[in-house]
């Protein structure tokens, strides 16, 4: 990452939820003055929300200037684009209209500014699914709100730490409709999806990828539930040949009691808690969310609004700063892959003059 005041990325943080910790892990992050350092932070949200939870955290040293266009953008300071104007009564820990219509403006904006090439990368505090819906917003989250918003053909949940990436086949969808979603034209997809993310996202020349089984035991060869004989297993052989190095299906339970997810670059869950549940259990802390098949970088913390602890000064900021980091490196890992694929016979032509 770049420390440079010139070369440092602007990165777009939306607020998330108003009445969740969204604003307290922002603050905590960048309340260490090292972080600016890397990259120009530009908080989407107003300034009366972030100094509602300045003052309710008792952070008088968190200082920052606000800016309405980016012909003010301060490099040297937290920046919060006001996304808003008017009076919002904030009431922590509570689940209610204002927070879902509040983040969804943030969002919005965050992503016109995105499109118009004055934000680099975007890392998003939490949403509530359910308080976010409204004629603008009918997703099950940031991730098909996304796909949409950038016209991506297909994208991937991929939860990434340290020691492991999970991506999910099916996002937030009832467990009683996961099957019908694991087609091998589906697998095929993510499995692609998630090889071209460890290649120029991650700089992984040759990615292993491990596929779970849906059913316990991967299917027991059939004695519980088709789905490995029938799309799973075909999905893997259709990959191999085609030159993708997949192996699997495995069977969850003990591919991750095991270890078994330390012998591979990427794993392909078939449905969400059977990567998130693993993933969040020996992540550490420091795992995150980010969307790979998006022209844009985009990563969140890998953990939700936490209404229960808002507006107690409780959150744990480590896993939101993961993901700053994170955003940074993929942007910076972006740039050397286009760097190292262009057309060699310019570079050739070049050196020779």
């Amino acid at each position: 990452m770049s420390n440079t005041q010139t070369n440092k990325p602007v990165i777009g943080i939306t607020i998330g939820d108003i009445n969740s910790i969204g604003a307290e892990i922002i603050i905590k992050t960048f309340l260490d003055a090292r972080m600016m350092e890397f990259c120009t932070p530009v908080i989407f949200a107003s300034n009366k929300t972030i100094n509602f939870y300045r003052k309710l955290m008792n952070e008088n040293n968190f200082n920052y200037q606000s800016i309405k266009d980016f012909t003010r953008l301060n490099h040297k300071q937290v920046n919060v684009y006001n996304c808003w104007e008017e009076e919002v009564q904030i009431t922590p820990g509570v689940l209610n209209e204002a927070g879902g219509k509040y983040a969804a403006r943030a969002l919005e904006v965050a992503i016109q500014c995105l499109k118009d090439g004055h934000v680099q990368g975007l890392v998003t505090a939490p949403i509530h699914k359910n308080n976010i819906q409204s004629e603008q917003f009918n997703y099950t989250g940031h991730t098909p709100y996304l796909k949409a918003a950038f016209n991506a053909k297909d994208v991937l949940m991929f939860m990434t730490a340290d020691n492991m990436r999970v991506g999910l086949l099916t996002e937030h969808v009832p467990i009683a409709e996961v099957s019908k979603y694991v087609t091998k034209e589906n697998i095929l997809a993510k499995l692609q999806l998630m090889k071209e993310s460890l290649i120029k996202d991650f700089g992984i020349d040759k990615p292993r990828i491990a596929v779970l089984g849906l059913n316990p035991h991967a299917g027991d060869e059939g004695l519980i539930g088709r789905e490995e004989i029938d799309q799973i297993i075909p999905a893997i052989r259709h990959a191999k040949g085609n030159g993708l190095l997949c192996f699997g299906p495995y069977s969850a339970d003990a591919f991750f009691a095991r270890e078994m997810f330390q012998q591979f670059d990427g794993v392909l869950a078939m449905y969400h808690d059977q990567g998130l549940i693993p993933f969040k259990s020996l992540a550490s802390g420091e795992g995150i969310n980010y969307t790979a098949g998006l022209n844009i970088v985009r990563t969140s913390p890998d953990h939700g609004t936490a209404f229960d602890i808002a507006g107690k000064n409780l959150a744990d900021p480590n896993s939101f700063r993961q993901a700053i980091f994170t955003c940074l490196d993929i942007i910076e890992q972006r740039e050397r892959y286009a760097e190292n694929t262009r057309n060699p016979l310019k570079k050739t032509e070049l050196a020779s003059e």
